[in-house]
Formats: C-alpha cells, structure tokens, sequence
C-alpha cells in the first residue's frame, strides 16, 4: 500500500490543500539551495502556522529529524508522492475560451507537475486553432485522444448549460476526478472527485468581509 493511499482516508481535504501550498513553496526555495528547512522556515514562506504545519504532516506519518529539522529534498519528494505529483499528471481541459486559454497558459500548473494534453471543444471556429502548444480537438474525438494519453484528471471550463453533458462524456472517456469551473452542481457516480471553482460565491463571501463604510 503507498503513502499516499494508505493515509488517505484519514487525511482532511483542507491538510491535503495546504500540502499543495507546501509543495509549492519548497518549490520555490529549492533556487536558494538550502539543504534543511524548519517549520517556522515554512510558516515565514505560506503563512501557515508552524504547528499547522507539523499536524498536517502528522496524517501521513514521521518526518523530520530532530535537532536537524527537515531535509529540504526529502520533504518535498515526500509531499510529491503523497499528492501523486511526483512524477507529470496529464490534464484535459474542455472549454478554451477566454478562461481555458488562460488555465493553458498558467506556469504554476507546471511547477505542481501537472500538464494539460489536451484542449477540447465544440466550436468549430476553435476546433483545429493552435492554441499555446496544443491544437484544440473537437470534443467528440474525446475517448477516442485519451485512449493515448491516459489522463485522469480534467477541468471544465464550459457554459453551465454544457457541464454536465461534458462531464459525463469525460467520465466516459476514463477521467476519474475534474476541476469544475462551470457555475453548476454536477450530478456524477460518487466514485468521481469533483472540486468546484465558483468565482461568484468567492467574491461573494469577500464582499461580505468588507467594512461597511467602503460598501458604499
């Protein structure tokens, strides 16, 4: 059984979001070479509490070694295979309009390991365009591309009208958790991991969190 699986069950999906953040930040320190790396170092880089930091570990065994702290390598290669992202994640997105094409072009998709494959639509204006590196496919083509490529992960990125019809077809086609980017609930088997982006409730809550004298 892997780390990864083997913890998974006990794990709260808010830790494994901070391990993403961790990740991130290791990351990014790897430029300046440091060999070790403390808790309070994390803490200064995220903003997450140092004890944060030991606890959410805490769900995926022993690290760190005492009087020393963390070896930087180790700890990141760690969070890399927990999160599954140790080695290049295959991703296809659906929808390449203003915010699918912005998703292609993201540079920190490429520092988490994961790779867009493939870009699908039903636009036939879109459908043949060189976009960044990839040729839009026509979203009928779907099973037929990932076939080869063996994605498991997808973003939706289409009108809320077409989520769910493309979210069945990407689950047909083998995709097994998705990025949903649309403004809708997705009715899918409850084998499927489906993390919703809604913009609106975000600035919502953010709206509500302003003083009221700048409401106005």
């Amino acid at each position: 059984m892997s780390e990864r699986r083997g913890y998974r069950s006990k794990a709260p999906t808010p830790a494994l979001e901070r391990l993403a953040t961790y990740f991130a930040a290791l990351s990014d320190l790897k430029r300046s070479h440091p060999e070790t790396i403390s808790s309070a170092d994390i803490e200064e880089r995220t903003g997450i509490n140092a004890a944060q930091f030991r606890k959410d570990l805490s769900y995926f065994g022993e690290f760190g070694r005492p009087g020393i702290g963390y070896i930087t390598d180790e700890l990141q290669s760690r969070i890399a295979r927990i999160l599954n992202i140790e080695k290049i994640q295959p991703v296809l997105l659906v929808g390449t309009g203003n915010l699918g094409s912005a998703l292609m072009g993201y540079p920190a998709l490429r520092v988490g390991n994961f790779q867009i494959v493939a870009a699908f639509d039903n636009n036939r204006q879109k459908i043949g365009r060189r976009l960044w590196n990839l040729t839009v496919q026509d979203i009928a083509d779907l099973t037929n591309a990932n076939n080869d490529l063996h994605a498991k992960i997808a973003i939706i990125t289409v009108p809320a009208a077409s989520a769910q019809d493309v979210a069945e077809q990407l689950i047909q086609a083998g995709i097994r958790t998705i990025l949903n980017f649309a403004p809708t609930a997705l009715r899918l088997p409850p084998d499927v991991m489906v993390r919703n982006v809604d913009f609106m409730q975000e600035l919502a809550v953010l709206s509500f969190h302003l003083p009221d004298n700048e409401n106005h």
